[in-house]
């Protein structure tokens, strides 16, 4: 065994767990600082102007805020359906009604009309020939030009033989009498 004494082997040096007097009266004066009490000044308003700012804020948190929230929600949520028309996405009308669903489930499906908005139809494209389609003209296609002035002319010389035979008509009755 060893034969050296407990008291002579050499320990490490450790830090003095207890503070020092100075640091001890900063740290209480620091305390009660924090608890002494301030005067308090809750508002820049005193009296009948604090009085009226009191109602003007209530009626901006209760009328005000709630209606702007309402709108940026919906307008939010139209998003897509506003992206899908500019894109000319063949399926904007089913885009649409996504985000009126989303509407009525608190936005839960508005990132699925919004994926759907940016997406590409594949599908559409192999089916149709193409990705895009017009939007808000349900009228048919006009014709092309030369069409158009043929149905026209066609239509201007009808008139010109119906008027050339009512004419002829009313003075072959003005001769006879």
């Amino acid at each position: 065994m060893n034969s050296t004494p407990n008291n002579l082997i050499p320990r490490p040096a450790v830090p003095r767990l207890g503070r020092s007097p100075l640091r001890w009266a900063a740290g209480a004066l620091l305390a009660l600082m924090w608890t002494l009490p301030l005067p308090a000044h809750a508002s820049m308003f005193q009296g009948e102007a604090l009085d009226k700012m009191a109602d003007v804020l209530t009626w901006v948190v209760l009328i005000v805020a709630p209606v702007v929230g309402i709108a940026v929600f919906w307008l939010v949520h139209i998003l897509p359906e506003k992206i899908a028309e500019k894109r000319q996405h063949p399926q904007a009308k089913a885009i649409q009604c996504l985000c009126l669903l989303s509407l009525v489930f608190g936005g839960l499906l508005w990132p699925l009309a919004w994926l759907w908005a940016y997406s590409k139809p594949v599908l559409y494209q192999m089916a149709y020939g193409t990705d895009k389609v017009a939007h808000g003209h349900d009228a048919p296609e006009p014709k092309p030009a030369h069409q158009a002035e043929a149905a026209e002319l066609k239509q201007l010389r009808q008139r010109i033989a119906e008027l050339e035979s009512k004419l002829s008509g009313k003075t072959a009755a003005g001769g006879k009498a």
